[in-house]
């Protein structure tokens, strides 16, 4: 989800207990065994009517956490779940096998940006390190500096800590790092020099989401800023009437300016947030997103007005114009809108006079969905999707045509143009390009069109696996709408039914599963395993149309798509339902859960994790409000109706069979609340007619994922591995 909560204890005599009645039994009976040795959660019903439709819900009291009775069914189910994961037989070989394909290559790099100068900021995790940290050098080969890292933070408090974005001044000077602890995202922003490596004022809170920008001097710093959360505030109060504001580096708390504030300025809504960006030249854009759309409204003024504060913000379109991508060059304005063009198409014309409605067409719609849009100083570079592989393109600046020359890329997958590798004020781009069989990597594309690896990413041993093979095909749904699906498998993988089979998808927002590479999947496919990922409706693969057809109350083509997807693996004898798992995180905690309800005959085992899974509540929550646009309201009868059918909570029926289940969730979770996961366990635990275990692996020190260590991040994927692995009756997973 779009923006981001955990607790307590029991006698350890019970878990000693669980851990005994695990060696002797045998896997059913133990799970079951081990299961009724639980804290059994107790009904307490809290009826709700919405349009004539009474909607219980058995668990209410679940919400909250800090309810000693609720915290202790938390914790020993909790521990239970983390007991019986451990002993699995293959679990420790699995996190081993993790670790060591991860740690093959010397470090991994992500989030990589340049300033004039051939300087390069990057965040870098050694192998033997826990967690990323910010670096500097001068020069592709030049030395690396160390400007921050969150684990000094850690040694401090006990707690994990995280970078959550970073953005260096223009001059290179400074750098504004946002730091969050145990998942929460909560982000206080600080100041780093950059020559004496001191903190420069204080940090500053509640800078959420790296919405930051310098002036082109460095001498100011412009950020977004939740409002305070005061004592006796509602919790859906969290994420309204933010606001853009502005300080000097090194400034007090007292020397913040604020500049805009939504439900107030502009006619922003309080559920709205304004982003600034500032071109080298001294022009300010105010972006408004509602933070779940791709589609935003921009307002422009000069940054010699806002610094008088005179700004007479003059608006460049409104969200109805479906613009979802911007970028500016010199006067010049490019926008990317699926207005009329569900596969996107590219407009052009002058800041003081543009009109979505009346500008020119730079690149009109075509079969490829065009994705994203750069400015750098040569040209203008636009990224466009072929399924769900991108290709890299340029226009010259003085190309009124929008002639477009592709750049050959030296890997079939995908990449984004978005951070820092893209500038106004340097030619070319630095782009991370990656597949489903090839290892991210840094490359730099040069004004002549020439493609070049920075060596920035050291590469492993691992990294070019050419035992493996990804297979792209269609599958026809429900309604004959065809379904991309990749399936990443071994060469020579036999079509006998028997490899167990990992089927995941996400399918909200409009985000699309492009080719990404995974150490940790490795170890996957090493024991047989076979990896497949849809794209439903609900992700943007095929354009804006494929992802309204699968939002709201359209919702229910995304499972549909899913269980299609699930059923052609099985004819085309990829696997069989016994050797089927499904795995989706967050949003794709509807995907997942609404596909086991539906259909709990078709699955071995189902992981939803961090997962949205009860929709007719989520309103109530902070971070609630901001996705109504992608979900629905319950105050209006066919929203209600639409976030009813997606809730896989209010979908579980008493005396069905279904699958075995680990849940998986970190209680600091700000985007999905945790007793979303602990609520649809307690009321799977008390339906289900089968002898399959429902586990609910909870982190008392991680959110919804953003910022866990390492250590964190691959223990839970030996134990998703793991748990598969048992559920699908491989030899050597057996307890």
């Amino acid at each position: 989800m779009n923006q981001f909560l955990r607790l307590l204890t029991l006698p350890a005599c019970l878990a000693a207990t669980l851990v005994a009645s695990a060696q002797t039994a045998q896997p059913a009976q133990a799970a079951q065994a081990a299961q009724t040795a639980l804290p059994t959660a107790a009904v307490r019903n809290v009826p709700e009517v919405f349009f004539g439709t009474t909607v219980d819900d058995p668990y209410r009291d679940f919400e909250d956490i800090k309810n000693p009775t609720v915290a202790a069914w938390m914790k020993a189910h909790s521990d239970h779940a983390r007991s019986v994961l451990e002993r699995i037989p293959g679990r420790k070989a699995l996190r081993e096998a993790i670790e060591r394909f991860d740690s093959a290559a010397a470090a991994r790099v992500t989030d990589v940006s340049r300033l004039p100068g051939d300087v390069f900021f990057y965040e870098r995790r050694g192998a033997q390190d826990d967690q990323f940290k910010l670096y500097m050098r001068r020069g592709l080969a030049g030395p690396e500096t160390v400007l921050f890292d969150p684990e000094a933070l850690k040694k401090q408090t006990g707690k994990p800590h995280a970078i959550n974005y970073y953005l260096p001044s223009p001059d290179g000077r400074l750098v504004a790092v946002g730091v969050s602890a145990g998942g929460s995202e909560d982000a206080a922003m600080r100041v780093i020099d950059t020559r004496t490596l001191k903190q420069r004022g204080p940090e500053i809170s509640r800078v959420q989401f790296g919405a930051t920008a310098w002036s082109p001097d460095s001498r100011e710093l412009y950020f977004h800023r939740m409002q305070p959360l005061l004592p006796g505030m509602p919790k859906t109060e969290k994420y309204q009437r933010s606001s853009a504001a502005v300080m000097t580096p090194g400034g007090s708390e007292k020397s913040i300016r604020t500049l805009l504030t939504a439900g107030k300025d502009l006619g922003i809504l309080a559920t709205e947030f304004a982003f600034f960006d500032i071109t080298p030249d001294g022009r300010v854009v105010a972006s408004v997103i509602d933070g779940v759309s791709k589609d935003f409204a921009a307002w422009h003024t000069t940054l010699a007005a806002l610094r008088a504060g005179k700004p007479a913000w003059k608006k460049l379109f409104d969200r109805d114009d479906r613009v979802s991508g911007l970028t500016l060059k010199g006067d010049r304005v490019y926008a990317l809108t699926s207005l009329g063009a569900p596969r996107y198409k590219l407009l052009a014309g002058r800041l003081d006079s543009f009109n979505p409605a009346t500008a020119q067409v730079l690149v009109p719609e075509g079969a490829r969905v065009l994705s994203g849009v750069a400015a750098a100083a040569d040209a203008l570079y636009l990224e466009a999707r072929e399924g769900n592989v991108k290709k890299l393109f340029k226009i010259a600046h003085d190309d009124d045509k929008g002639t477009l020359r592709e750049v050959a890329l030296p890997v079939v997958g995908a990449f984004a143009l978005t951070g820092g590798g893209v500038r106004q004020d340097l030619p070319g781009a630095v782009i991370d390009l990656q597949g489903w069989t090839r290892a991210r990597q840094y490359y730099a594309v040069a004004a002549d069109g020439t493609v070049s690896n920075t060596g920035l990413q050291p590469a492993g041993p691992n990294d070019m696996p050419t035992y493996l093979v990804a297979t792209e095909v269609l599958v026809r749904s429900h309604d004959g709408a065809m379904v991309p699906l990749s399936i990443i498998h071994k060469q020579g993988a036999k079509l006998d039914g028997s490899n167990p089979t990992l089927l995941y998808g996400y399918a909200s927002y409009g985000i699309t599963e492009e080719p990404f590479f995974s150490t940790s999947r490795l170890a996957w496919l090493d024991v047989g395993g076979v990896f497949a990922v849809a794209n439903p409706r609900g992700s943007g693969v095929f354009g804006r149309q494929w992802h309204d057809d699968g939002k709201q109350t359209t919702k229910p083509n995304t499972w549909k798509d899913f269980i299609a997807c699930a059923e052609w693996l099985i004819a085309q004898k990829w696997t069989q339902p016994s050797k089927l798992g499904i795995l989706g995180g967050s949003a794709g905690g509807i995907l997942v859960g609404r596909a086991m309800t539906e259909r709990p005959d078709l699955f071995a085992a189902v992981i939803p994790a961090v997962g949205s899974l009860d929709l007719v509540r989520m309103e109530t929550t902070a971070n609630g409000v901001p996705n109504i646009p992608e979900f629905g309201t319950r105050t209006k009868e066919a929203g209600f109706r639409g976030l009813l059918a997606m809730s896989t909570y209010h979908q579980i029926k008493d005396g069905t069979r279904y699958p075995a289940v680990l849940f998986t969730h970190g209680v600091n979770d700000p985007r999905v609340e945790v007793w979303n996961t602990t609520k649809t366990a307690a009321r799977l635990m008390a339906a289900t007619s089968g002898d399959k275990p429902v586990l609910v692996r909870l982190q008392y020190d991680a959110g919804h994922g953003v910022g866990n260590t390492k250590a964190q991040t691959f223990d839970e994927v030996a134990d998703r591995f793991a748990f598969l692995l048992w559920q699908m009756g491989v030899a050597g997973y057996q307890p």
